[in-house]
């Protein structure tokens, strides 16, 4: 089956020569379209009051999405609240804690970032155990973060600052595409509400390991997965899919395996406890010593 038509679940470029899905159609000759299967609602003023969150109880926030950031400012200005220059600011990507220059002048803040891995936010995080962090969220959320800042014993709350809602479908017949590339578990759920019928035709591409798992436990069929060691993006994915295809080459259907955030969390579990040097000392010290320290105090 040849790869002619692509509908990518995204807002359309606002320049598509400076699209990395340009390259697709450059080298293959596809066409390609865009239309977002979801939209992402921020929480009215009221919504977030229910939540009973004190945002100047809290030293430091976590972004994982520029939504949230967007979300998390209106509510500081409609609540008149006014952010401190000591709070600190942590994000998952470089590319997200530069959003925050639409609201603070970013080189007298406290900003850290990751490199969009789980276990480097994570790793970031703990280093500044001190701090009592707030959990910005979009609802739905993958429980991996939250988990695992539990489990380390870090001190922080949750708050969720959007939802996100299935888009307008009604104009959309995703029979007429060869593929569908989806990026989160929530387009994957508007896709079923409008199309459940998809055996094998089009083609299913998803980026991350939720979106991927989404799509397998509502029956599809995935033929392309991103990011992987041999394809970090998306459309490096598609590009080898469709030459694999062109060539003649059988594609194996994506199986799903161990998401990288369940793999961080079961590695600290299976970390030995460290204990303190004074209970080691006493652990090890022979029976005989104490009871003859106790008897002269006798």
């Amino acid at each position: 089956m040849k790869i002619k038509n692509i509908l990518v679940s995204q807002p359309t470029p606002a320049i598509m020569e400076k699209s990395p899905y340009y390259e697709i159609v450059q080298k293959h000759g596809a066409k390609v379209e865009f239309h977002p299967f979801i939209k992402v609602v921020a929480v009215s003023s009221k919504e977030f009051r229910s939540q009973r969150i004190d945002i100047l109880a809290h030293s430091a926030v976590i972004f994982t999405s520029r939504t949230t950031i967007d979300s998390f400012f209106r509510i500081c200005d409609e609540s008149r609240i006014s952010i401190p220059d000591s709070m600190k600011y942590f994000c998952s990507t470089e590319a997200i804690a530069l959003y925050l220059q639409k609201y603070i002048v970013y080189r007298k803040r406290k900003i850290f970032f990751a490199d969009g891995s789980f276990a480097n936010l994570m790793e970031i995080i703990q280093k500044h155990k001190e701090e009592k962090f707030l959990l910005t969220l979009s609802e739905p959320h993958k429980p991996e973060l939250p988990l695992a800042m539990e489990k380390a014993k870090l001190n922080f709350d949750k708050v969720i600052l959007a939802r996100t809602v299935s888009a307008d479908l009604g104009n959309i017949d995703v029979h007429n595409y060869d593929m569908l590339v989806f990026y989160s578990p929530s387009e994957i759920t508007s896709l079923i509400s409008v199309c459940n019928d998809i055996n094998g035709s089009p083609k299913i591409a998803t980026f991350g390991h939720g979106t991927v798992k989404a799509a397998i436990e509502a029956g599809l069929t995935v033929s392309v997965m991103a990011p992987t060691p041999e394809v970090p993006s998306m459309t490096k994915a598609i590009d080898l899919y469709i030459k694999k295809i062109a060539a003649g080459e059988q594609v194996a259907p994506v199986v799903l395996t161990e998401s990288p955030e369940t793999e961080y969390i079961k590695k600290q579990e299976a970390k030995p406890v460290k204990r303190s040097k004074t209970s080691s000392a006493s652990a090890d010290k022979p029976k005989s010593s104490v009871r003859k320290t106790a008897d002269k105090r006798m």
